[in-house]
């Protein structure tokens, strides 16, 4: 029988809530790593055991954190020891710049560095992107953007210096949360093709492994920015695909939901019947490719549901067409927000829905999202959720 395990990560810690296919009672392991920010969690494809987590403190900086047994226990790769709540990481992952994309030299992590435009930081890793195919190649997003490959199981890390450098990086901005490659999405079909998104500069397309990129941002509309059609400057909050057709994506903008059925070179809205177009999640069904995800949010200025109400919204036509999901959630006197990598499926055959709220409550369904339920309370705010679905 097939087993879940969903990772969740918080502004205090990790935690690991594990389930058997019927989906209705579920263990908690946690808090690992305790009062540490955990941004991101996320499982290989290729060995289930595997996980490799962000790890952050704006005191002691980035650590980036790898299990092999599903998040029992856990290692720094090319570190000594996990460090405890307080207590300096003794050796850090080493991250390095390959190239500054305005001096050419090369670059180490954790420096600021003058360009003829801007000085870049390496602040903390958002997103981690395991490979398909191998199970010691992850990629991680990284604030200041950029994009960062892994070939030997997290132990060092080396820039796709391609990305900043094909000309338009001196002209991204940070976003609300700071300028972070928060999205990586492989292609199941390509492994030369890797699609990202910054806020607030947009998305980015590569069919050369990471070598050279291409802004993929036409369609977008942004009424706040000088040139609302720019090539540059889009404020993109998620973008999602479904493996089977890895051409066709879905995009929750700042303000606007949007999709892409030619690998994002030209976008249309479907935000339809949607009750505000802003939001931070979006996800496609396991086996239904028209079936989409949303979680709409009031405003850019108050990050909460709207009508103190907690509602899910599915597409079943790939956009334009929206039900509210509500049946078991809070429907009066909510006030949370559901951030942008807070939300997964998994692949069983009723497929599953999950998403964590700023709350604490991490919320699960059964039944693609008919029917919900708190899986687990009171976890300090959730800035992730991840779901494995195990043999």
């Amino acid at each position: 029988m097939s087993k879940v395990r969903v990772l969740v990560g918080t502004r205090k810690g990790a935690f690991v809530l594990s389930s058997d296919a019927k989906r209705d009672r579920w263990e908690v392991s946690g808090p690992h790593f305790a009062g540490w920010e955990m941004y991101h969690i996320k499982g290989s494809p290729v060995d289930p055991n595997r996980l490799y987590a962000s790890q952050t403190s704006g005191w002691f900086g980035q650590v980036i954190q790898r299990s092999n047994d599903g998040g029992k226990t856990w290692e720094t790769p090319g570190g000594e020891a996990i460090p405890q709540p307080g207590e300096m990481p003794k050796v850090s992952n080493k991250f390095v710049y390959d190239s500054s994309p305005e001096t050419g030299k090369p670059l180490t992590t954790h420096q600021f560095y003058d360009g003829t435009q801007r000085p870049w930081e390496f602040k903390r890793v958002w997103h981690l992107e395991p490979s398909l195919t191998d199970r010691d190649t992850v990629y991680a997003g990284v604030e200041d953007a950029a994009l960062f490959r892994s070939s030997d199981g997290g132990q060092s890390w080396h820039e796709l210096a391609g990305l900043r450098g094909h000309g338009t990086g001196p002209k991204w901005q940070p976003g609300a949360g700071g300028m972070c490659l928060h999205t990586i999405l492989l292609d199941p079909g390509n492994p030369q093709r890797i699609y990202i998104a910054i806020s607030a500069a947009g998305a980015f397309r590569t069919d050369d492994g990471g070598k050279t990129w291409k802004p993929i941002n036409q369609g977008l509309r942004s009424q706040y920015i000088p040139d609302p059609t720019a090539e540059i400057g889009h404020c993109v909050h998620r973008i999602a695909l479904h493996r089977s057709r890895p051409n066709t994506l879905f995009m929750q903008k700042h303000w606007d939901v949007m999709r892409s059925d030619n690998a994002g070179d030209l976008w249309h809205e479907i935000s339809g019947n949607l009750p505000t177009d802003f939001g931070f999640v979006i996800d496609v069904h396991a086996h239904e490719p028209e079936t989409i995800y949303v979680i709409p949010i009031k405003s850019d200025s108050e990050h909460f549901v709207p009508d103190g109400k907690l509602r899910v919204y599915r597409s079943r036509t790939g956009g334009n067409e929206w039900e509210a999901l509500t049946k078991g959630l809070p429907q009066s006197d909510c006030y949370v927000n559901v951030l942008r990598d807070a939300m997964a499926v998994d692949a069983l055959d009723k497929c599953g829905i999950y998403f964590g709220t700023t709350g604490g409550q991490v919320y699960a369904s059964a039944d693609a999202g008919d029917s919900w339920t708190p899986i687990v309370r009171d976890l300090p705010a959730v800035l992730s959720v991840e779901v494995q679905t195990l043999p």
